[in-house]
């Protein structure tokens, strides 16, 4: 197969096909991707960010930044910006970790302390709903103490609640350690993609700010062989080893922070102007493009005060609240926009078959918990690998085609995996190909989730707030992510036995398919602006965005 690349240095998706490999009973049956191998070549035919040049060309809000390299065409990435970004959205693996080490933990924790379906229910949700707690107290938090403090606050607590996990002699304190640990995830899903994204210059921040759902995959990765190793330890060291290990990530994470600066943007609005400088000196190319960065936060600072009247150093995010519950036209549309895409983001199911992939794959017919762990590493390998790929194609693409994209093939993908849900359901001998066809669906689906869900969702509740909103904007977006996340996670299993796993995943497929009109209709393109630019998108001025 030939792919339409043209240049030496863009990376190649063609040579890259992932093959899954199916134990059932004694067969073994091993799958290419080719599917994968052709959708990289003909989708994604050259992987580089987009020009200066070629922005302007478009006719936006686009203007040239002295950090871009015209003479090759595409963007420099500032290696202390990437370095930052790298560690605040290492934050994300405590999420991602919890995710993917919970779908092998809770088996072994049902055996143990014989916990019911509904139990078992109850605490995989619990720590998405508990989330919430965390998601609403980051923007106000953050806005007062800085984002530096409040993702080692985040870190500080999931620490906490891994170990009470690790140690829980019982259900009640089980629980215990997941609702902590919720309330530092809740932290850490909101300060991450807003630190970054105010961290970023322009023309990377697509890329720069989608790093949290990398992470966030990494971690499920980790959490998925952490599964595949300790299933081995006898009961209950195995499950408690493998939650109590994510205290490790949470120490490394607050230990880097020490390293990192504070977000420009939140020194701006403290009126702290000397830091906020020295910082865009530090994450610019030139001493121009910081000048550039700080007179538009400036500019935005200003029409900040205008609209809130009130001493700059004396700011802690108050009146935004009012904003919110009485909203301008374009406030609205932020708000529609931001709420709509965390709300299908979770309402797509995504979380949830994660957590239950093991029983999805049961009622398949692969029955071995050694094979369905080794099953699900493979489907982290995949998530993760796309999840990379879609970043890296954020500021070349824009936000709206890959999201449009992801959304379509989540619909198909899960469909597909409905239609083999219900055949192996009515057979009884359990044909191999019908069991290909559900766990190649459900690569398929992860798949297409990480290359437009997955991490656009950061990417856009981080970006599209003005300054004076953003921490508090996103915290309220990321909260209605949380509590869906937390109602479907815990609603899954019991869904699916009353109208099988099947029934469930049309269902999933049909809210896909109301998701892409509605990113259609109300998601306006985000890539290349400048965050104070990303505000007038919104107005009436553009008739085209909502």
């Amino acid at each position: 197969m030939i792919c339409p690349i043209e240049n030496p240095e863009e990376i190649q998706l063609c040579g890259l096909t992932p093959f899954i490999v199916v134990l059932e009973y004694k067969h073994v049956i091993c799958l290419g991707l080719g599917a994968f191998k052709v959708f990289g070549c003909l989708i994604f035919p050259a992987m580089k960010f987009s020009s200066p040049q070629e922005l302007d060309k478009q006719q936006d809000h686009y203007h040239l930044l002295p950090d871009s390299d015209p003479k090759h065409g595409g963007t420099r990435f500032n290696k202390y910006v990437l370095a930052t970004a790298i560690l605040a959205s290492t934050n994300s693996v405590l999420l991602g970790y919890d995710i993917g080490v919970m779908s092998g933990a809770v088996l072994y924790i049902k055996d143990d302390l014989k916990i019911t379906s509904t139990q078992q229910e109850i605490l995989v949700g619990c720590l998405n709903l508990c989330s919430l707690i965390g998601s609403l107290a980051a923007g106000k938090t953050s806005d007062s103490i800085g984002r530096r403090f409040t993702i080692v606050l985040a870190s500080a607590t999931f620490f906490v609640g891994a170990v009470l996990m690790g140690l829980a002699p019982s259900f009640p304190f089980l629980m215990a350690g997941r609702v902590v640990a919720g309330i530092g995830v809740g932290y850490s899903l909101m300060i991450g993609p807003v630190y970054t994204a105010e961290i970023s210059p322009t023309m990377t921040r697509g890329f720069l700010s989608s790093l949290p759902e990398v992470f966030i995959n990494v971690g499920i990765l980790l959490g998925y062989v952490s599964n595949f190793i300790l299933s081995g330890l006898p009961q209950p060291l195995n499950w408690r080893l493998m939650l109590g290990l994510a205290a490790l990530p949470a120490t490394a994470v607050a230990l880097g922070v020490i390293v990192m600066p504070e977000s420009p943007r939140w020194l701006v609005m403290k009126g702290r102007i000397d830091e906020a400088r020295r910082v865009l000196i530090d994450t610019s190319d030139s001493e121009a493009e910081a000048d550039t960065r700080l007179d538009e936060m400036l500019n935005a600072a200003e029409a900040s005060e205008r609209e809130l009247p009130s001493s700059s150093s004396k700011w802690h995010g108050q009146g935004v609240w009012s904003e919110f519950l009485s909203p301008t036209r374009p406030i609205r549309r932020i708000l529609i926009a931001a709420i709509g895409v965390n709300f299908f983001m979770q309402a797509s199911g995504n979380d949830a078959i994660v957590y239950y992939s093991p029983q999805v794959f049961k009622d398949a017919g692969i029955c071995n918990r050694k094979q369905q762990f080794g099953i699900t590493i493979i489907m982290g390998i995949v998530k993760t690998f796309f999840v990379f790929v879609s970043a890296l194609f954020l500021d070349h693409h824009g936000r709206r085609p890959l999201l449009l994209l992801g959304t379509t093939g989540m619909a198909i993908s899960l469909a597909c995996l409905g239609l083999g849900s219900k055949y192996l359901q009515q057979c009884n001998d359990k044909p191999v190909w019908a069991i290909a066809l559900c766990v190649v669906a459900v690569c398929a689906d992860f798949s297409f989730f990480s290359i437009g869900l997955g991490p656009i969702t950061w990417v856009y509740s981080s970006e599209i707030f003005p300054m004076r909103l953003r921490a508090q904007g996103s915290s309220l977006a990321i909260s209605v992510n949380r509590v869906v996340s937390g109602i479907v996670s815990m609603t899954f299993l019991s869904i699916s036995e009353t109208i099988t796993f099947g029934g469930m995943f049309f269902v999933l497929s049909g809210i896909m398919v109301v998701g892409t009109v509605f990113f259609y209709m109300f998601l306006p393109e985000t890539k290349g602006k400048s965050l104070e630019e990303i505000e007038t998108i919104f107005e009436d001025k553009h008739p085209q965005t909502l």
